[in-house]
């Protein structure tokens, strides 16, 4: 099952990237998904994907609310953390991870360690002490 919902992540990211429905692109797309390399690092759960999915559909209103928070009120003040991976997440589910920190306004993922951990540019404003 687990394979299929990777199989489905790697055919959407292609659909995105190509923007073409056609037939031919659709059969090209199954072809690129099903030839990429898989890494069998570690197994994911349907619970964890669905968990995923669920925290993208609500990181959607909340990057509305931080686009018009910037629009009006800028964010001068700049950071960069380091926040941990959860643990026995697959590369699907570690790309999805990175999507969601970077889908919001004020958060980009500026790199992905192998040991476990994403570096984090974030923006916000600057508080008073």
């Amino acid at each position: 099952m687990i394979a299929y919902l990777d199989l489905l992540l790697r055919l959407v990211i292609w659909f995105l990237l190509t923007a073409d429905g056609s037939l031919a692109n659709i059969i090209i797309g199954i072809c690129v998904a099903l030839l990429l390399p898989r890494g069998y690092t570690a197994s994911s759960t349907l619970r964890d994907w669905l968990h995923v999915l669920w925290e993208i559909i609500v990181a959607i209103p909340i990057a509305y609310k931080e686009a018009i928070e910037i629009m009006l009120r800028p964010h001068r003040h700049e950071a960069i953390a380091m926040q941990r991976v959860k643990p026995n997440r697959s590369p699907g589910l570690i790309f999805l991870d990175i999507f969601l920190i970077t889908f919001t306004p004020k958060t980009i993922v500026l790199h992905y360690h192998d040991d476990g951990r994403y570096e984090v540019h974030q923006v916000a404003r600057r508080t008073k002490p």
